[in-house]
């Protein structure tokens, strides 16, 4: 949201723009300065975010929204759905639980999704879920891969790392949490007798649990956690090899800013994601690898798969084809291209309604 709107300078001219954030936390992004700020308390409560937002519509007269995530996405539609654009970041029917918690969202997204004017999704994968599983027709959907900045990549690439790891070695980044899988990375590390390090950049309320994993495969002295860095870029352009084992993924932002930096880089092919971003050519499998144009891509938590992958990428003539192969694939996700789509939505739905009275 950040890059699309840092990127979007020249539209001042046609728009006033206004954000609103539902919940009082600290930033890890900072919107432009002349961009209208309004941030609320609604302390992750859905019927407190309804009233802000209905408050924070009344105030501004908005003729467009735009939304991302699921809770805003719910209160942009249920507050002046004609007028409402949801982001849809993810494949929902993957990611939500099986619970009875799982199963109210879903059937509230049934309900409140296919009322939003327009739906963007962030990848192919996600937009076949959302028609396929919540009723939102194809012609409301528009898949745009989200807008990375990669001059801001490149400059953050550049700067020192305060952070010292042994080299050379492996890079892997994100909120450490169930759905990352980083458990079966760690054990595919171990499986596979790289003699690099794994380094994990990312906090979450798994840690405790994830270095328990590194101990008991016996290579706790192996694996760096770095906590959240607020540039991993600097780091990101030391290493070796990038890896990503999520579970699920709409559009892995970390998997191509990797590649932006110029490394080479191996994904589960978790819905849906990776091998849209990987895989747009021709790709040939092997022993459960798949070797995509652009990276490597391994069956979802498939520790001997991911093992094999790490192995096989220790071929040094491989390794340095596979990153100048990612470079160039990263500069179609530039932030000018996504920036100019999501504005083509947002004009025509505007221009499809009288202005907001």
């Amino acid at each position: 949201m950040c890059t699309l709107l840092r990127h979007s300078e020249a539209e001042r001219a046609e728009f006033e723009i206004f954000l609103g954030i539902l919940d009082d936390v600290e930033r890890a992004y900072e919107p432009p300065a002349w961009v209208d700020v309004r941030q609320f308390d609604c302390r992750g409560a859905f019927h407190r975010s309804l009233k802000a937002c209905g408050t924070f519509l009344r105030d501004v007269k908005p003729d467009v929204t735009v939304s991302f995530l699921p809770r805003a996405n719910f209160v942009n539609v249920l507050s002046q759905p004609s007028r409402s654009i949801i982001s849809v970041r993810g494949t929902m029917s993957v990611r939500l639980s099986r619970d009875a918690r799982g199963r109210a969202a879903r059937g509230a997204m049934r309900l409140a999704y296919p009322r939003a004017a327009r739906v963007i999704a962030v990848s192919n994968g996600v937009a076949e879920d959302m028609t396929a599983n919540f009723g939102i027709d194809p012609d409301r959907i528009a898949v745009i891969n989200n807008p990375m900045d990669l001059d801001a990549i490149a400059a953050s690439a550049s700067e020192a790392s305060n952070v010292s790891v042994p080299k050379p070695f492996i890079l892997t980044v994100g909120r450490l949490m169930k759905v990352k899988n980083f458990e079966m990375l760690i054990r595919a590390y171990a499986a596979s007798g790289t003699p690099r390090t794994l380094v994990i950049a990312g906090d979450g309320p798994l840690r405790s649990a994830l270095e328990e994993v590194a101990q008991s495969c016996g290579v706790a002295d192996r694996v760096v956690f770095t906590g959240f860095l607020k540039n991993p870029y600097a780091l990101m352009r030391q290493a070796e090899l990038f890896v990503q084992s999520s579970d699920t993924e709409g559009f892995p932002n970390a998997l191509v800013e990797a590649m932006a930096v110029g490394l080479p880089v191996i994904s589960t092919n978790a819905p849906s994601g990776p091998s849209e971003i990987l895989a747009e050519a021709e790709r040939t499998t092997i022993d459960g690898l798949t070797f995509a144009p652009h990276g490597v891509l391994t069956p979802p938590g498939d520790v001997y798969a991911m093992a094999e992958a790490l192995r096989a990428m220790e071929d040094r003539e491989r390794s340095l084809s596979y990153a100048s192969k990612a470079a160039q694939r990263a500069r179609a996700f530039g932030a000018e291209v996504g920036k100019n789509r999501y504005w083509d939505v947002i004009r025509d739905v505007a221009n499809s309604l009288e202005p907001c009275p």
